[in-house]
């Protein structure tokens, strides 16, 4: 038999926030995870500053969600990034906007942040159980769990939560196992794919040895009618960053399709085509080109070398060409980093599969929240920010359906 009430899967931001507003309204909460300890990708999140929201005007911000935004609107508006801002401050985060508009805590960190939140919920009643692997139903329709001690729990409770993630980081306890387990439900799931990940890149010899782990700075990506500014991060086998998870969807779709994608690249955003092209005209006799890309253009050895590479061959010598080809270098991505190394994962279970909130169709008093939905975005906070704002919205659906009156 369950102690509690609901039972929440897998403890997460998504799991967490939803066993602190049901446990707020009075329930009794118990939380199942199967690691040794909750959030630990949160935390790892956490290691070079937590970036929980985005401080952007609302309409911008939900157009990140691309194709999700329809349906997951309603519950960003419900629990928008003030209110997270505002829930992170009252567990003393003391937040604040940083100069690209992320929103961070003081600390910069995950760890007091969770510390604080894990004690609010110990004093809310909410249980938690840690090395409790989830692994469906039994046949008389209870939970299954195998422990780490190997003991076999099972439950019933009134409603259940599931919060399991995607596959991202899978050592962090998130490796889509629940994908085959509500497939055989009839729950339908889209595949599970890497998003806010590196792609392939054929480096020259140079590349690979004098600049993988060198970022490339102060650049602007362009692809399928959208153009990102910030930076990316140069890998012997490929390129990753901010600025690439920004396009990601859109890469790794057209790798899938057609084996590759040509990405442009502008290593000077700030100066138009004209003008770089009346700064390079003034060279010095006897100068190097490097020196003079250096210096009349502005390029670090790095942007040098990736201009290098995306012409093929030597560098044109006409001035006006150079100057094109600074402002459109051509990169050829070939693949898509593997799921274990992505920051997140797009595909998951299908918006239609869900009621409005966010009960399975399909399965009455199981509800879902977080990365197991069939959404992605950028990093910059709105991940987590839909994370959070899916599992208030998830709450709020199960305290509705534990309150409906019986027929």
């Amino acid at each position: 038999m369950s102690e509690a009430d609901i039972a929440i899967i897998g403890a997460g931001p998504a799991g967490l926030i939803a066993a602190e507003r049901l446990a707020q309204a009075g329930h009794r909460v118990a939380l199942y995870e199967r690691m040794p300890s909750p959030a630990r990708k949160f935390l790892l999140a956490g290691r070079g500053g937590l970036n929980l929201t985005h401080s952007e005007p609302l309409d911008g911000f939900l157009d990140r969600y691309g194709e999700a935004r329809d349906w997951l609107e309603p519950a960003i508006r419900a629990f928008p990034p003030e209110a997270l801002r505002d829930w992170a401050d009252g567990l003393g985060a003391e937040s604040f906007v940083g100069s690209s508009g992320r929103v961070f805590p003081k600390a910069m960190k995950a760890s007091p942040l969770l510390r604080a939140w894990l004690a609010r919920l110990a004093g809310l009643g909410v249980r938690l159980h840690s090395g409790r692997l989830w692994t469906g139903w039994d046949e008389s329709g209870a939970l299954h769990f195998e422990n780490r001690d190997g003991t076999v729990e099972t439950l019933r409770p009134a409603a259940t939560l599931l919060a399991l993630g995607g596959a991202s980081w899978p050592r962090l306890g998130s490796d889509g196992g629940w994908q085959e387990i509500l497939a055989a439900r009839g729950v339908a799931v889209a595949p599970l794919r890497p998003a806010n990940a590196g792609f392939s890149v054929d480096w020259s010899a140079l590349m690979r040895e004098r600049f993988a782990g060198v970022p490339l700075k102060r650049i602007a990506l362009s692809f399928a009618g959208r153009r990102v500014t910030g930076e990316a991060m140069i890998d012997a086998n490929g390129i990753e960053g901010g600025a690439i998870y920004a396009l990601s969807g859109p890469l790794r779709e057209t790798i899938a399709r057609s084996g590759h994608a040509d990405l442009a690249v502008d290593l000077r955003p700030d100066l138009d085509e004209a003008a770089l092209a009346a700064r390079l005209a003034r060279r010095r006799a006897g100068e190097t080109l490097s020196n003079h890309l250096r210096k009349a253009a502005g390029l670090s050895p790095v942007a040098i070398a990736v201009l290098r590479d995306a012409a093929g061959g030597p560098l044109p010598t006409e001035t006006n060409d150079l100057a094109r080809l600074i402002k459109t270098a051509s990169l050829r991505l070939t693949g898509t980093a593997p799921i274990t190394r992505a920051i997140s994962t797009a595909g998951g279970i299908r918006a239609e599969e869900i009621d409005a909130g966010f009960m399975l169709k399909r399965l009455p008093g199981v509800f879902v929240a977080g990365e197991m939905l069939d959404w992605e975005a950028p990093t910059g906070g709105y991940l987590l920010q839909a994370c959070f704002a899916t599992g208030v919205a998830a709450a709020e659906g199960i305290g509705r359906f534990l309150n409906k009156p019986s027929s």
